[in-house]
C-alpha cells in the first residue's frame, strides 16, 4: 500500500486581489455609474409621466432595466470583495394584462424603491470612492509617461502637481512624484473597492421585512430538517442496535444457557461454547464502539475538530493534506457537523472522483468557521444529483451553514464549508504545527 501523508500546517494562504486588477474594476465601476444614472433618469421620467399615462407602458421595462443593473452591481460586488448581498425579490412581470395593472405592481415591490435611491445616489457615492485611485493612477501616468517628453516644449509655466517642470532635475522629480501617485493609486484601488462593497450591500440588499420573512421561512425548513434527520439518526441507531449488539447479546444469551445445560454432562462441549460466549462478546462491543462512533467520535469530543479531521485523513486511501488556523475550541454540535460533512467529502473523493490528493482547509475568522475541501479528481459533482451533497448540505442548514461546491468537468472539485459560530475556548489540539 503506497504511503498516506497527512499535513498539518496553519496560517491563511488566500490570494488577494492585484493592483491593476483592482484598477481595472474600478474603471469598469465609473463607466457603470453612468448607464446607472441614465436609467435611473428614465425611471424618473416614466413616473413623472403617470399622471398623464404615459409612463403606464414605459414604466415596468424601465423598472426590469434598472433591477438588471442591480443585480449585476450585486454579482460584481460578491465576486470582487466577498461581500455578500441579499438580493429583493424577483420584480412582478404580469399582476394584470393591462400597463396600468404592470406598473401598480412595480410601484407596490419595495426592492424597486430601493433601486431606484441606489440608482440615485451610486454615481455620488460609489463614483467617488473609484474615482480617487483612478485620478492618482491617470496622473501619475501622465507625469511618468507625458512630462518627460513636453516639458522643453512648454514655456516657463509647466506644472505638475507642486514641482515646476522647468529642467532635467524638475522633470525627474515630477516623474517620481508620478510613481508615487501610481503607487498610491495601486494600493488605495483594492480599499475603494471594499468601501465600495460596503456601500452596495447597504444601498442594494433586500428591505427588512424581504429578509424577515426568508428567515422565518429558513427557521421552518431547517427546523423540519432537523427534526427528520434527528429522526432518521434515531431509525438508524435503532436499527443497529438491533441488527448488531442485540441480535449478538439475544445469542449470547442463548448460548450461555447452552453451555449452562452442557457444564456438568458434557464439559468439552460447554467449553467450545463458552470460547464462542468470548468471541460473541468481544464483536457486540466492537459493535457498541462502532455505534457511539457513528454518533459522537470520541477524538472529536476530547481532542477537537483539528485533530479529529486529522485521523480521518490517516484512515483515508488518499494523500491527504490538513491545514488548521483554529484558534479554540468550536460548540459541540457545528465540530461534529463539520466532522461528519468532512468525511462524507472524503469519501466522495475516494470513491467516485479518481482523485489522488485532497487538501484541506480549516480555518475560523469573523465567527465563522470555514472548511475547504479540494481534490484533484476528474470533476463533474454535482450536488444536486448526489443524495450525499444533499445530506452535507442538510446537515450544515441547520446552524445557518452553506455549502458551495466548484466542480467543472476535469476538475479540481472544490468544496467550500461555511458554519457561522464562536470560537470559545483555547487551543487543545495537537496539530497546530507543520508535520
Amino acid at each position: 500500500m503506497r504511503e498516506r501523508r497527512v499535513v498539518m500546517v496553519r496560517g491563511d494562504r488566500r490570494p488577494g486581489v492585484g493592483g491593476w486588477a483592482a484598477v481595472g474594476r474600478c474603471q469598469l465601476l465609473s463607466l457603470a455609474a453612468f448607464a446607472v444614472s441614465a436609467t435611473g433618469a428614465l425611471v424618473v421620467c416614466a413616473l413623472l409621466l403617470l399622471p398623464i399615462a404615459a409612463g403606464f407602458p414605459l414604466l415596468p421595462p424601465a423598472a426590469a432595466a434598472l433591477r438588471r443593473l442591480s443585480d449585476r452591481y450585486r454579482s460584481w460586488t460578491v465576486r470582487w470583495t466577498g461581500t455578500h448581498i441579499s438580493p429583493p425579490e424577483p420584480l412582478v412581470r404580469e399582476a394584470s394584462g393591462s400597463f396600468r395593472g404592470r406598473a401598480a405592481a412595480v410601484l407596490g415591490d419595495e426592492g424597486f424603491w430601493r433601486d431606484l435611491g441606489w440608482a440615485w445616489l451610486e454615481p455620488w457615492i460609489g463614483g467617488v470612492l473609484v474615482a480617487v485611485p483612478l485620478a492618482l493612477v491617470d496622473y501619475g501616468v501622465f507625469g511618468v509617461l507625458v512630462q518627460p517628453f513636453i516639458w522643453r516644449l512648454i514655456d516657463d509655466g509647466n506644472w505638475y502637481a507642486f514641482i515646476p517642470v522647468h529642467s532635467t532635475a524638475t522633470m525627474l522629480a515630477a516623474l517620481l512624484l508620478g510613481l508615487t501617485f501610481i503607487a498610491a493609486g495601486l494600493r488605495l484601488a483594492p480599499v475603494a473597492l471594499r468601501l465600495h462593497g460596503g456601500w452596495s450591500r447597504r444601498a442594494l440588499s433586500a428591505p427588512y421585512t424581504t429578509e424577515l420573512v426568508r428567515r422565518i421561512e429558513h427557521l421552518t425548513d431547517t427546523r423540519a430538517d432537523a427534526l427528520d434527520t434527528q429522526a432518521a439518526e434515531l431509525r438508524r441507531i435503532e436499527r443497529d442496535l438491533h441488527d448488531g449488539a442485540q441480535a449478538r447479546l439475544v445469542a449470547l444469551g442463548m448460548t450461555l444457557d447452552e453451555a449452562t445445560r452442557l457444564l456438568d454432562t458434557e464439559p468439552q462441549a460447554a467449553r467450545e461454547l463458552l470460547l464462542e460466549v468470548r468471541a460473541t462478546s468481544a464483536r457486540a462491543l466492537q459493535d457498541l464502539r462502532d455505534l457511539v462512533h457513528g454518533i459522537h467520535p470520541p477524538i472529536l469530543a476530547d481532542r477537537g475538530l483539528g485533530d479529529a479531521v486529522r485521523s480521518l485523513a490517516l484512515d483515508s486511501f488518499l494523500d491527504v493534506h490538513v491545514e488548521t488556523d483554529l484558534p479554540g475550541r468550536l460548540p459541540a454540535p457545528v465540530e461534529s457537523a463539520a466532522y461528519f460533512a468532512v468525511g462524507e467529502l472524503l469519501a466522495n473523493a475516494t470513491k467516485h472522483s479518481g482523485a489522488h490528493e485532497v487538501r484541506i482547509l480549516l480555518e475560523h475568522e469573523d465567527g465563522t468557521l470555514r472548511v475547504t475541501v479540494t481534490d484533484d479528481g476528474r470533476g463533474g459533482a454535482d450536488a444536486s444529483r448526489g443524495s450525499g451533497l444533499h445530506g452535507v448540505q442538510r446537515r450544515l442548514s441547520i446552524f445557518d451553514g452553506t455549502l458551495a461546491l466548484h466542480s467543472p468537468q476535469g476538475g479540481p472539485t472544490t468544496a467550500t464549508l461555511e458554519i457561522p459560530c464562536a470560537s470559545s475556548s483555547p487551543k487543545t489540539s495537537s496539530c497546530s504545527g507543520t508535520g
